[in-house]
């Protein structure tokens, strides 16, 4: 971690504004999942013991730079004053006499939540007089959204060029344990990548190339890849114009020694609907008018063993259309898996929001070794691609190498009246 973080800010009765990670899934005005919001507690406390005035901002969904009743942080506020067991105000917009004043009147150890920075459409445009406005509020800046350090945003870029910026200690964290996972990574090394589209992961398969031992692909980019081995897919979603991409990644894994997991059986259905009529068939030839919506109990023993040594693992994205608990159990199975394998001290780092949904649908979450809150800020950072919203922050500066000095030697063991040395 080359960045300087909030442990060394000088925070004692000053504003602090903290660009935090909020958004998240929200149903009937109620937060049902406040993962995101657990994991900047550790930065919020520390700032509001070290008597600082605290100003978070967050984001939450896409209001598309309009006001959306339903994507205000009220709900959010509520939760995060659950969780603190002290009230947090959430002001009316992140701009405005009222927010200024709000400002104004924080004491050292108080906080306040500014309103959705998204419903200014100048957010997400970096634009310089948003971000001197959001500037103005503090006198410290304080970036703990990792989920967002892939943008550069008037809250993420913008203001940490016009105050001192310092990393949180969830982006700390966040930092470190991807980091390790491409330097340092105890071998054996797996990669579980799921999800819809092999379009939105090409990068990241072609960098984890160079780092896993083993890759497990699942989901509906699995398809693409089936394709690419000439198997019939039916009706299921895939990428045919990405056949050349997968047909080169499986090259490419072969030449570097990669082993290649790929389902063996799936489950198909009629339609991708709740209560359709579903089977498992070998994945080689799928009729024409079903859908691939999960692994085979084949598949999912398959993978399971071939990560049964696993000492170090990265997962990402869902192995089957997992909104559907009819078609979660592929997911689930490997979740378990994987937290056995925690268990037994291999490193288990989760990243992407459905991926994270089922560790913590069943109780799992605990167990992992990270759960990272940033689905495309972790893929593009394991990608090797620099995340602007890190890039902006203080470096930490270098040590200089100790100065050479001279020292005097007794005269009965020297040769010369002085000798350099160096410490």
């Amino acid at each position: 971690m080359d960045k300087l973080t909030v442990r060394d800010a000088d925070v004692a009765g000053k504003r602090v504004f903290v660009r935090v990670d909020f958004n998240v899934p929200l149903a009937d005005g109620k937060v049902t999942d406040d993962s995101r919001v657990r994991a900047a507690i550790p930065t919020i406390n520390l700032l509001l013991q070290a008597g600082a005035r605290v100003i978070l901002a967050s984001h939450l969904g896409r209001p598309n730079g309009k006001v959306s009743d339903g994507l205000r942080l009220r709900p959010v506020g509520q939760r995060l004053t659950e969780r603190l067991r002290r009230h947090v105000p959430v002001t009316g917009d992140a701009l405005g006499i009222g927010t200024e004043d709000a400002i104004k009147r924080l004491r050292p150890g108080e906080l306040l939540l500014l309103e959705n920075l998204r419903f200014h459409a100048a957010e997400e445009k970096n634009d310089p007089a948003f971000a001197a406005q959001l500037a103005s509020y503090a006198d410290i800046f304080v970036n703990d959204a990792f989920g967002t350090a892939h943008r550069a945003h008037a809250s993420t870029v913008g203001i940490a060029k016009l105050l001192p910026a310092y990393a949180g200690l969830l982006m700390e964290r966040e930092i470190a344990v991807l980091s390790n996972l491409m330097d340092e990574p105890a071998r054996p090394f797996a990669a579980i990548l799921g999800g819809a589209k092999i379009s939105d992961k090409i990068r990241i398969i072609d960098h984890l190339l160079t780092s896993v031992d083993l890759l497990v692909l699942g989901g509906g980019m699995a398809n693409t890849f089936l394709l690419a081995q000439g198997k019939a897919i039916g009706k299921s979603l895939a990428e045919p114009d990405r056949v050349a991409d997968a047909q080169r990644i499986l090259a490419s894994a072969e030449k570097n020694g990669v082993r290649v997991v790929l389902p063996v059986d799936v489950i198909v259905a009629k339609e991708v609907t709740r209560g359709t009529e579903y089977k498992t068939l070998p994945a080689e030839k799928i009729p024409a008018s079903w859908h691939i919506v999960d692994l085979g109990k084949a598949s999912q023993d398959l993978m399971v063993d071939a990560l049964a040594d696993v000492q170090t693992v990265f997962w990402n994205g869902p192995l089957g259309v997992f909104e559907i608990p009819s078609f979660a159990h592929g997911t689930k199975a490997v979740a378990r898996m994987l937290a056995d394998r925690a268990d037994k001290g291999a490193t288990v780092v989760i990243g992407g929001g459905d991926s994270v949904a089922a560790i913590t649908q069943q109780g799992l979450a605990d167990r992992m070794t990270h759960i990272s809150t940033g689905g495309g800020a972790s893929l593009e950072f394991l990608e090797g691609r620099e995340l602007p919203g890190v890039t902006v922050l203080l470096d930490r500066p270098v040590p200089e190498p100790r100065a050479r000095r001279r020292k005097k030697v007794p005269a009965k063991t020297a040769t010369a009246s002085t000798v350099e040395t160096s410490d």
